[in-house]
């Protein structure tokens, strides 16, 4: 077969879908369906390598894999893009779907159109991918695939005359999917005589071969020794293999050629150097412009993370440097706190970011570990016109010293039922949030979309959304810049000092209601001492709020028997003298509970 008529031989495609509406069911019935792993190796989530993803049901990592498929006695190479459905990954599913030119747009028939449904689709109709309308689970007693349709229609503007129903539980309807795919996604374009220019969709570790490149080649080829160049960091590699990706047993070849995805091997230390959409050309002969769209993952979320034992301070070091070899999104750095001995502060992408990486960090390498309430990214422009990035409390200047805070916001996009609108609208109200739009799909379902400052979100505002909307109501977002916001820092005195890890960045006119509720909350949780401990919350110098924790008391006149008044109150007048030493003197010891209670504060 010719170079020519195999590259006009080749789909590549994607698989965008909400949370649970059975992409990774639909890609193991396709691998199925194509025979590229027998029966005897199938199992359920193939493409989901890690734990975590087959308990949760979510994608975290993008899998690909070529499939071979034959269509009127023509062999088709089939590349399977598989993309993460979480917002936290949206950079990640930007890439794959640049890599493709379709997409497979799945929806449930039950539930309909999601929120994430619709921000994956946006960056898809962005790249100009071919969509194909994919209803999913039509094998429900509750699926209502015209409705669907419908709403498909109405809110993304999709015409869906051309659409198939599958069930990819059962398998009905994915050989006509198959089919559709030929028929309708186009050959990937590229000039096969230019200079090499690939982009890097995804990179991992792999702890025999160092890190791994999947790359998608625009235009030329990569051959098995070819001195390559990295554009991004300029750096210089040779290829020492190649392999076409399989969930199972990835396939060696020479060369990756225009229009194909493959693996490249360059024996790195780290992924580091491989960072997610930069271009890959030949180093002898680069290509002029690399792949437009390539910007570094910058983490979103802050949150300090110390092991409750703290003499696995360095255990924990080992096993974020390891998890970093896999996650070239993770940022950290060592810091200490009075209260908590020494950790790190480590940047994530998100919280469900956040959550999988502590998890693997308690699962994997067997550490008890404690985070710190998750921050964001300020910018403070200073009074004397210097411009910083704060992402600890503890760094903000002098307020004396601050003129301006800028504090990001993001666009959220929640679709629910339009019995609980009242309520979320009440939510949002709350969280300062700002009403861009609000549509009735239908006569049940309201979609409605605000611009809301992080701060608001990344605490506990996906679970009140959903416990306010019993589960039924679906939420996404994605950052929009920085906006100027009339900020303080609250910070909590206990004893008169300052604990450094309770300090929390606020909105002004919130300051007092939530100095408030945490030193009442503190109040519960720091044990009494022998002297009374005072709980303040300040901002700069001024207290707002205090309470007392009463000492322990001690009888100290049971000795007296008998006797003049004046011989208790000398016992008593003494005890006052002692305890006033003390407090004085006295360490309190915050306990670690108090740490989560940032967490638990009613915003």
């Amino acid at each position: 077969m010719s170079q020519k008529s195999s590259q006009e031989n080749i789909r590549n495609f994607s698989i965008i879908a909400h949370i649970d509406h059975g992409k990774s069911t639909l890609a193991d019935r396709i691998i199925q369906e194509c025979g590229a792993v027998s029966e005897r190796k199938m199992s359920d989530q193939l493409l989901d390598t890690m734990d975590i993803e087959k308990e949760r049901g979510i994608t975290i990592k993008a899998q690909s894999v070529r499939l071979i498929y034959e269509k009127d006695g023509k062999e088709y190479i089939l590349n399977l893009i598989d993309t993460p459905g979480h917002v936290d990954f949206s950079y990640e599913v930007s890439r794959s779907l640049a890599s493709s030119e379709g997409a497979l747009l799945v929806v449930d028939a039950s539930q309909g159109v999601e929120a994430q449904t619709m921000a994956n689709v946006y960056i898809a109709i962005e790249n100009d991918l071919e969509l194909i309308p994919v209803i999913n689970k039509i094998d429900l007693p509750n699926a209502d695939p015209d409705r669907v349709l419908t709403e498909i229609e109405e809110t993304i503007g999709l015409d869906c005359t051309d659409h198939v129903l599958v069930s990819a539980k059962t398998g009905v309807g994915i050989k006509e999917l198959l089919d559709k795919i030929v028929d309708r996604i186009p050959a990937p374009k590229g000039d096969e005589n230019a200079p090499t220019k690939a982009l890097i969709y995804d990179s991992w570790f792999d702890n025999y071969l160092g890190a791994l490149a999947l790359v998608r080649v625009f235009d030329g080829s990569i051959k098995k020794g070819q001195t390559i160049q990295i554009m991004g960091t300029k750096e210089e590699h040779q290829v020492l293999d190649l392999m076409y990706p399989h969930p199972i047993n990835p396939q060696k070849t020479e060369s990756i050629n225009t229009g194909e995805i493959g693996i490249v091997v360059m024996g790195l230390k780290s992924v580091e150097g491989l960072k997610v959409g930069d271009t890959i050309t030949d180093a002898k002969n680069p290509t002029p412009t690399p792949i437009p769209g390539f910007e570094p993952a910058k983490p979103f979320v802050f949150a300090g993370l110390y092991p409750i034992e703290t003499d696995k301070f360095e255990d924990l070091r080992d096993a974020l440097n390891k998890l970093k070899l896999n996650d070239a999104a993770l940022t950290f750095e060592p810091e200490s706190s009075l209260a908590l001995g020494s950790g790190f502060r480590v940047g994530f992408l998100g919280m469900l970011h956040m959550e999988v990486v502590k998890e693997r960090l308690e699962r994997e390498f067997n550490l008890d570990l404690i985070a710190t309430a998750p921050t964001v990214i300020y910018k403070v422009l200073k009074t004397d016109g210097e411009e910083i990035i704060v992402q600890n409390p503890s760094e903000l200047p002098d307020p004396s010293k601050i003129d301006k805070i800028f504090e990001p916001y993001v666009k959220a996009t929640i679709l629910t039922p339009n019995e609980y609108v009242g309520n979320l609208m009440k939510l949002l109200n709350e969280r300062r949030g700002i009403q861009v739009r609000m549509d009735y799909l239908n006569e049940n379902r309201v979609l409605l979309e605000y611009d809301v400052p992080m701060n608001e979100i990344v605490m506990d505002f996906y679970d009140k959304l959903k416990s306010i909307t019993r589960g039924y109501a679906s939420f996404d977002y994605e950052p929009i810049g920085f906006r100027e916001g009339d900020l303080v820092k609250l910070d909590i005195r206990v004893a008169g000092e300052v604990v450094d890890a309770l300090s929390i960045i606020v909105p002004r006119e919130k300051a007092r209601q939530r100095g408030l509720a945490f030193v009442n909350q503190l109040k519960e949780l720091i044990p009494r001492q022998l002297f009374e401990v005072a709980i303040q919350a300040s901002i700069g110098n001024t207290i707002i709020a205090r309470t007392n924790v009463r000492a322990m008391g001690k009888n100290v006149t049971a000795k007296c028997y008998g006797g003049d008044i004046t011989r208790k109150r000398k016992l008593l007048e003494k005890q006052k003298a002692g305890k006033k030493r003390m407090k004085a003197i006295g360490k309190v010891q915050v306990p670690q509970e108090a740490f989560m209670a940032v967490l638990k504060i009613d915003r």
